[in-house]
């Protein structure tokens, strides 16, 4: 994704002569949530699987922080620790959000009294059922082989006998539990969630303002992602963009962006030579050098390139002799 980000923000700064970073991408943009809250998220880094678009418009991010949230929540330890719809509920005002102590709200406040995150749970058992800084460390160590190792019950006794004699329930002892017993079968840290939610952000950002070097740069980083260059190519198609096919006379090596018009800042995209299977960046570089003003027959591109004939066999299955 990073690949990709840097080759929309090229791309962007050779066409549109405008610098980006990272940094200096608008932030909080609500255009930018209400593309994502409809799920119109394909190419999108982290929320563009099925699971993902299906909890965009459930969860309907409006803030960097929410997506720190989506990206974790929309994992095996959340779904299996049945913490995805009481959290939901509790964020649309269906459920009251309620807290079991004053020291689990210091920890879940922000997650509305569920928790999502990894450092959560290791602060629950810590706060809760007094584990150590030491065990709670082991226990988020041994999460990952949690049922192969046999250590689940071990924990179980400990954590529930803990928050008995901290004074907490014994269901609701049973319920924190199995809703830590959820992250051994994966849960995101907080810290790797935020980092991932920073590029979800800017991909969106990229891909709402500058659709059509947004696609060009995923053509151009592939293989990435879930979907495939004609599924990128229809979406983007979608959002009006002008998908240009790959020509003898006009195509380079990636994909780029050609003006529509001359003098006004309106781009296709034009698909590039990579997308042509088999083909090679150096016959690229060697149609392109002797291409001049134009080839005006296969037999001239022959003639002046010398390549191979199955290339031209190639290049005629891929239609790029239209021009």
């Amino acid at each position: 994704i990073l690949t990709c980000i840097r080759k929309t923000i090229d791309l962007i700064a050779y066409k549109y002569d405008i610098q980006f970073s990272l940094d200096s991408i608008p932030p909080e943009d609500p255009k930018v949530y209400d593309m994502l809250c409809r799920a119109d998220s394909i190419g999108v880094f982290q929320v563009e699987s099925r699971a993902q678009m299906s909890m965009l418009p459930r969860l309907k991010p409006r803030t960097l922080y929410d997506l720190v949230i989506e990206i974790a929540i929309v994992r095996p330890g959340p779904i299996q620790g049945n913490m995805v719809h009481p959290y939901l509920r509790r964020r649309n005002g269906e459920e009251a959000i309620t807290f079991p102590s004053y020291e689990l709200k210091q920890i879940l406040k922000r997650t509305l009294g569920i928790p999502i995150f990894q450092e959560q749970a290791m602060k629950m058992v810590i706060v809760a059922a007094g584990f150590t800084p030491e065990e709670a460390d082991r226990l988020r160590r041994s999460m990952a082989t949690f049922h192969s190792t046999g250590q689940i019950n071990i924990f179980r006794k400990k954590m529930i006998n803990g928050m008995i004699k901290r004074g907490y329930s014994k269901t609701l002892s049973e319920d924190c539990f199995k809703q830590i017993e959820g992250f051994s079968k994966y849960g995101f840290p907080e810290s790797h969630a935020a980092s991932f939610a920073l590029l979800v952000y800017s991909s969106a950002w990229l891909k709402y303002y500058y659709p059509a070097a947004f696609a060009g740069a995923i053509l151009n980083s592939q293989p990435m992602g879930f979907y495939g260059a004609s599924q990128i190519i229809r979406d983007v198609k979608n959002h009006g963009v002008a998908v240009c096919s790959i020509d003898i006379n006009k195509s380079k090596w990636e994909s780029s962006l050609e003006e529509e018009k001359q003098g006004i800042k309106l781009y296709s995209l034009r698909l590039g030579f990579s997308q042509i299977k088999g083909f090679t960046e150096n016959i690229t570089k060697d149609i392109i050098i002797d291409r001049g003003d134009g080839y005006k027959s296969i037999s001239d591109l022959y003639h002046r390139t010398n390549i191979p004939k199955n290339y031209l066999k190639i290049l005629a299955s891929a239609d790029a002799f239209s021009s």
